[in-house]
C-alpha cells in the first residue's frame, strides 16, 4: 500500500513540474506582441571590396575612384544593422527587403558579422542581370518565418532587348499560420529624365501586375505585400494606372486591386523617404492587396506603414532649408553615412478570430 501511494505521489509531482501544457489546436501567432514588422531599405550601393570582372563595380574597390576599403565596407554593414536593430527596442524586424546589394556575399556578411548575428536570419536572393550588378534581396528570421518558395521575375524591354535591369523578387512565406507573398522591387532609374525613362518603369509595372493578377486569380483574398524603390511616386502612371495601386482602401476593385500606404503619407502628411533638390518624395513604397486589409489573421491597419526618420539617418541639407538623408558618398567624397534613402516600415497585426 505504501509503495502504491509513493508511486502516485511521484506521478503527481512530475505532472506539477511540467506545468500547464500548450493547446496545439489553438491558432496563434509566434510573436508575443502579435505584430509582424517588415522593413524595406534602399541601402545605397552595398558593394564588397572585390573587383568582379563581369559587372561595373570597379569604383567600389580599394583602388577605385571611391577608395572603397574593408573598413568602409564593414562600417556600412554596421550601419545597416543599426537601422534594423532600432526599429523597435533592439528587436529587428522579422523580414527586411533591400535593394542595391551587390551579391549574396554582402548579405551573408550583414547577418553574420554584425549585431544581427544572434537573430538567425536567412537569405532570399537571386542574381539579376543589372549591368552594375546590384540586386534586390530579402532576409528573414528563421525562428519566425518559413520561406516556402521564391523566384525572380525578369523585366525586359521590347524596344531595347540589349538593356538589362533588376529582376523583381517574389518570396512566399508562412508566418503565424498564415501565408504571405512578398514582392521586392527596384525599378529602372530616372536617369536621362523622367519622361524619357518612364517606358522602362511602365514595363516593370506590367511584369509586377501580371504576377499579382495571377495570384489573385487563384484567390482574390491572397495576402500580397509589395515593397521597393520604384523610382516613381504613388501618383505616377506606373504605380497608379498600370499597377493599379490606389490611395483609398474603399476604391479597390478588379481594375485597381492594390492599396498604397505612401499615397497619404505624401499628399496628406508631406512625408518622404528620398530628397531631391530640397523636396521630399516617396519613391520607396509599401503596397498591399485587399486580403491584408479585410482578411483574417495578419492584417494591415490604415496607419500600418511609416517612414523611419531616426536622427542618426539625417544630416543638414546645406543647399536647402531642412534635413536630408545622411548618405555614404556625395559623388566620390566619402561622408560615412547610411544611405541616400530612408527606410520604410510596415507593421501587421495578428487577428486570432
Amino acid at each position: 500500500m505504501k509503495k502504491t501511494l509513493l508511486f502516485l505521489a511521484l506521478i503527481l509531482l512530475l505532472a506539477a513540474c511540467r506545468g500547464p501544457q500548450k493547446d496545439e489546436s489553438k491558432d496563434s501567432a509566434p510573436f508575443s506582441s502579435n505584430e509582424l514588422q517588415v522593413l524595406f531599405y534602399n541601402v545605397e550601393n552595398l558593394f564588397d571590396t572585390i573587383n568582379d570582372p563581369h559587372i561595373r563595380d570597379g569604383e567600389f574597390t580599394p583602388e577605385g575612384s571611391k577608395h572603397w576599403t574593408y573598413y568602409r565596407y564593414q562600417e556600412k554593414l554596421d550601419h545597416i544593422a543599426k537601422v534594423l536593430m532600432n526599429t523597435e527596442q533592439w528587436e529587428p524586424p522579422a523580414i527586411a527587403g533591400f535593394c542595391e546589394v551587390e551579391n549574396r556575399g554582402v548579405l551573408e556578411d550583414l547577418i553574420s558579422h554584425t549585431s544581427l548575428v544572434k537573430f538567425n536570419y536567412g537569405i532570399v536572393h537571386q542574381e539579376s542581370p543589372d549591368e552594375r550588378g546590384i540586386d534586390v534581396a530579402l532576409i528573414y528570421r528563421k525562428d519566425l518565418v518559413e520561406i516556402i518558395g521564391s523566384r525572380a521575375l525578369a523585366v525586359r524591354f521590347p524596344y531595347d532587348t540589349a538593356d538589362r535591369t533588376r529582376d523583381i523578387l517574389l518570396a512566399t512565406a508562412v508566418v503565424g499560420n498564415d501565408t504571405l507573398h512578398f514582392f521586392v522591387n527596384h525599378w529602372p532609374s530616372r536617369y536621362g529624365g523622367l519622361e524619357a525613362s518612364q517606358p522602362d518603369r511602365l514595363e516593370a509595372a506590367k511584369v509586377l501586375r501580371k504576377a499579382v493578377d495571377s495570384l489573385l486569380a487563384v484567390d482574390p483574398m491572397k495576402k500580397i505585400i509589395i515593397m521597393g524603390d520604384f523610382n516613381d511616386g504613388p501618383e505616377n502612371k506606373s504605380i497608379y494606372d498600370i499597377l493599379g495601386a490606389r490611395g483609398a482602401p474603399d476604391s479597390l476593385d478588379s481594375g485597381h486591386p492594390l492599396f498604397n500606404f505612401m499615397y497619404e503619407l505624401k499628399f496628406s502628411k508631406g512625408l518622404g523617404s528620398h530628397r531631391y533638390r530640397g523636396e521630399w518624395n516617396t519613391l520607396d513604397q509599401f503596397i498591399v492587396s485587399k486580403g491584408l486589409l479585410d482578411g483574417k489573421k495578419w492584417k494591415a491597419g490604415a496607419d500600418a506603414a511609416e517612414i523611419l526618420h531616426f536622427p542618426f539617418l539625417l544630416t543638414d541639407d546645406t543647399r536647402n532649408p531642412g534635413s536630408m538623408p545622411f548618405r555614404t558618398y556625395a559623388g566620390s567624397r566619402y561622408l560615412g553615412g547610411y544611405s541616400d534613402h530612408l527606410p520604410i516600415l510596415l507593421t501587421l497585426d495578428y487577428q486570432k478570430n
